[in-house]
């Protein structure tokens, strides 16, 4: 692949200004990119930890911008409890959330470095009308592209479980999302005067849901979000090309002709053998846990990674995926070198 010319400087911090007037959804995104030719890439990012300022985003943010990021996603975190003991001995159980502000930094990114973002709305913790009253700010802000996940269970439970008042599965969560986009509210009231505008992306496993008894039934659930009115699929991330490739063929197979955009996350750690497979549920192909194995220390792991990805991220535009998706948990060393060799 060639690689691309020399970056331009990103926006400074402080040049800001308003893109609310030129937005795009995600689904043009992704057919500009597939009619031109020209694969894009797109990446997650996480909100700051309750307390921290936005820096280490912007940093992570302005090492990417000069290879032109498709836009970019920014997770939703559910409650936790946290357990405080009071002054008495008595213990009190506290509903904590750790990264909050999600709608505030989906926010801050699109006005400061004119670019798309895709904050994820979650069923988990949330009840119906939380979802409602999120998705009006995002309206009223002028983000219209969300990422649409039933979410993880609460942590330290087995099970998801959700609200009493919420949604227990994704497709519910895109009907409510699509049932605004027609004008229509939880409380049965028909709005006439304005209607939202939300592109809807929902989560596809090339290796299936761990909670899906098999392959087959989980597709039958990514079609039921399909179905719901989602208009494009982000995969969990896989190692394994040839997996992502029957996905996308198994799909097909079924009816769903939602784009695809293939999730990839570059090895860095030894560890990870051991973390991913367990917090993922993916399998790792041999050749990548024997070159990993054999690394003297992390630096080289992460060398591994680069290569393994962009060898990846090659066989993936060549058979015509026009947006790869990347997994940054904030730190993009990895992925600059990454993108900077594919596109």
């Amino acid at each position: 692949m060639c690689k691309s010319p020399t970056p331009s400087l990103p926006k400074g911090r402080g040049q800001e200004h308003n893109n609310h007037n030129n937005a795009m959804k995600v689904i043009d995104i992704i057919k500009e990119a597939r009619e031109s030719g020209k694969p894009r890439f797109s990446f997650e990012l996480l909100p700051p930890l309750k307390g921290d300022g936005l820096e280490g985003i912007f940093e992570a943010i302005e090492s990417l911008i000069p290879y032109n990021p498709a836009f970019i996603n920014v997770t939703s975190h559910r409650e936790e409890m946290k357990y405080v003991e009071r002054p008495d001995g008595l213990i009190e159980k506290h509903i904590v959330r750790r990264r909050p502000g999600t709608v505030g930094v989906c926010s801050t990114i699109r006005n400061r470095y004119n670019i798309e973002v895709v904050p994820h709305v979650i069923c988990g913790g949330q009840t119906k009308y939380d979802i409602e009253d999120s998705l009006i700010d995002l309206d009223f802000l002028g983000i219209h592209n969300v990422l649409a996940l039933r979410g993880d269970a609460m942590p330290g439970s087995k099970r998801f479980e959700p609200h009493k008042d919420g949604h227990a599965h994704a497709d519910q969560l895109v009907r409510q999302i699509i049932d605004m986009n027609n004008g229509q509210f939880i409380d049965g009231e028909p709005n006439t005067t304005h209607h939202t505008d939300f592109c809807i992306g929902v989560a596809g496993y090339p290796e299936k849901h761990p909670e899906s008894p098999n392959h087959l039934t989980d597709l039958g659930y990514l079609k039921q979000k399909i179905d719901a009115g989602a208009e494009y699929i982000a995969t969990q991330i896989s190692y394994d090309t040839d997996m992502i490739l029957r996905f996308r063929d198994k799909c097909a197979e079924i009816g769903i002709d939602a784009p695809i955009l293939p999730g990839l996350k570059p090895f860095a750690t030894k560890t990870q053998l051991t973390v991913l497979p367990q917090t993922f549920a993916v399998d790792l192909p041999q050749e990548l846990v024997s070159k990993v194995m054999a690394c003297r220390n992390n630096d080289e792991v992460k060398q591994v990674g680069i290569e393994w990805s962009i060898r990846q991220g090659e066989r993936l535009i060549k058979e015509g995926f026009p947006v790869l998706h990347f997994y940054t948990m904030t730190k993009t060393m990895q992925v600059r070198q990454i993108v900077s060799t594919l596109m």
